[in-house]
């Protein structure tokens, strides 16, 4: 099964995130205490998995959640490939809906300029939250629909 295995959250926009092990995600906002969290907007969070972190990490980088900027890592969906309006529930009863795959990057990243790559133009996923609650890592994470 899926789940989470670490929160990240920043103070500030364009900065690695810090996982901070657990937080409250608000319906219609995001995660609380993150600079990305606005109400009534698409981008609410975002999300990447551990998978996508290891082909940065197979070109010799040493990263950690939160470095891609995600606000959820998780482990075990290709999130990237699901359709855009899929849901998940986490084990808490957290709902989200996915509302982007992908982002365009105005200003290339610190990854970006040490590889020539970022894996969150193209694999990170954006949701908003429908269900609000607690998030920590370790919980569960299901696709409930697409």
């Amino acid at each position: 099964m899926a789940k989470i295995i670490a929160v990240c959250t920043s103070v500030k926009k364009g900065t690695k995130k810090k996982d901070i092990g657990c937080g409250v995600l608000e319906t219609d906002y995001g995660l609380q205490g993150d600079a990305h969290a606005t109400r009534g907007w698409h981008r609410q969070i975002s999300l990447l998995d551990n998978s996508s972190i290891d082909k940065m990490r197979a070109k010799g980088l040493e990263l950690s959640p939160g470095d891609f900027a995600e606000n959820l890592t998780t482990e075990g969906i290709e999130l990237m490939t699901l359709p855009i309006g899929t849901r998940l529930k986490t084990g808490r009863g957290v709902e989200l809906e996915i509302t982007q795959i992908g982002k365009e990057c105005h200003q290339h990243c610190q990854i970006y300029r040490q590889v020539g790559m970022c894996v969150m133009p193209l694999e990170g996923v954006f949701a908003r939250i429908i269900e609000g609650g607690d998030v920590a890592a370790g919980d569960t994470l299901e696709i409930l629909k697409s």
